[in-house]
């Protein structure tokens, strides 16, 4: 089986390098992983100690970080390793300064395994979610290196419950501690006799209380606000916004919007803007040419990135895109932690966060037009409703933080600490 697996990762490398040559993302993938073990040579000395956190993309990435910078702190004389498989993770957060070193993940061949291993030497390695690669996982098993999963999500129709998912569940030998969201990914793994695991929660709201510790102003969204009630739209995808742009165009409420779309091409931005009514401005506007006030505004779209986190804390009232495509909605958690009641589509099961929320009425969620008119009417209207409800998404983020603690708690020192 393993011989297999590797034929079909050559494969797919090979293609990938011609599917390259027509698509920029991945020519970013591609492009991206030549320079790796160079650059691995260059920063990690063979006398260097490292700790090394793998995350899939941004999300893993974002999910990690209370942990990545709790272990920097605890272990100030090892370097960090930080590795991303896709683009949309590492051409964002390349830059970060928490890592001392942050690279794409080589694909998964036990050649390119064993030399990523021998020049990061790491004493420590986490997993962020998921991803399981059975090459760096057998490599590490081999080298009795101290592996651990991170928030961890497991679900029955994965390929380690499946009868022909041997291969795969031999791979999760070499973890030395899960540890889980919640209590059916620890009952899956008992099922496969996996005692070393331990419910932790979510590092994510720990991460996003520990946005609330940060200055989250922004002069130019107060200037816009201007002490008005503001909807903030964030991570929206087209089909959302023909029914935000609806509302936006009929309303005669007292209100304002800010719309940070999840694709911010020129193009789309375009059409965007030019589907309102209502005075509209757009970041780039603001940057490039003199506003004479931002008050005078009624919609403000965010055509850049990194922002839209402080954004949520001026919103009385936001909307998170996703719910009305697949996967599903986008991150949640950043607007409950500022109190702030949440609107989201109808595509949100695959999200515990989204569907505990709805359950417990700090977040709706919408089908259609006429019920995105009526709840957005509602919430603007009715002080403590839109009050209520955020102080339930707000105390819902609060009641679940804690998983770094845990994690940090029940892990091995290094072999070398």
């Amino acid at each position: 089986m393993l011989f297999l697996y590797n034929l079909i990762v050559q494969i797919a490398d090979f293609l990938l390098k011609i599917v390259a040559i027509f698509s920029p993302k991945i020519k970013l993938f591609v492009d991206g992983r030549k320079p790796v073990f160079e650059i691995l040579e260059s920063k990690i000395k063979p006398s260097d100690k490292a700790i090394w956190f793998h995350a899939a993309s941004l999300g893993e990435y974002e999910q990690g970080l209370p942990v990545i910078e709790k272990i920097k702190t605890k272990y100030p004389n090892h370097k960090i390793v930080l590795t991303f498989f896709s683009p949309s993770g590492y051409e964002v957060r390349k830059n970060n300064t928490v890592a001392d070193v942050t690279v794409y993940l080589p694909l998964d061949t036990q050649k390119k395994a064993q030399m990523f291993l021998k020049l990061v030497h790491p004493e420590m390695v986490f997993f962020i979610k998921y991803e399981y690669w059975p090459n760096y996982l057998n490599e590490l098993r081999k080298l009795e290196t101290p592996t651990y999963l991170i928030s961890g999500i497991f679900r029955k129709n994965q390929m380690f419950f499946k009868w022909y998912g041997g291969f795969y569940r031999k791979a999760l030998d070499t973890f030395t501690y899960f540890f889980v969201q919640n209590e059916s990914s620890k009952k899956l793994l008992l099922q496969l006799d996996k005692t070393n695991v331990a419910i932790s929660g979510d590092t994510r709201f720990d991460r996003v209380v520990s946005i609330l510790e940060k200055d989250n102003s922004l002069d130019f969204i107060s200037e816009f606000k201007n002490d008005i009630l503001t909807i903030v739209v964030g991570s929206s995808w087209p089909k959302d916004e023909s029914l935000l742009v609806d509302f936006i165009n009929q309303t005669s409420e007292k209100v304002k919007f800010i719309i940070a779309p999840h694709n911010i091409k020129s193009e789309q931005i375009r059409e965007l803007k030019n589907s309102i009514s209502k005075k509209t401005v757009l970041f780039s506007e603001v940057e490039t040419r003199l506003i004479a006030s931002l008050q005078d505004f009624d919609v403000f779209i965010i055509d850049t990135i990194g922002i839209l986190t402080k954004i949520y804390s001026y919103a009385d009232i936001a909307y998170v895109g996703g719910g009305f495509g697949n996967p599903g909605v986008h991150n949640i958690l950043e607007p409950a932690t500022f109190g702030v009641p949440i609107v989201i589509g109808p595509n949100y099961s695959h999200f515990a966060e989204a569907t505990a929320l709805v359950n417990l009425e700090g977040c709706t969620s919408v089908s259609n037009k006429t019920e995105l008119n009526d709840v957005f009417s509602n919430l603007i209207c009715n002080d403590a409703i839109r009050n209520e409800k955020g102080h339930i998404c707000n105390t819902f983020v609060q009641m679940n933080k804690g998983a770094t603690e845990v994690i940090i708690k029940n892990i091995s020192n290094p072999k070398s600490s």
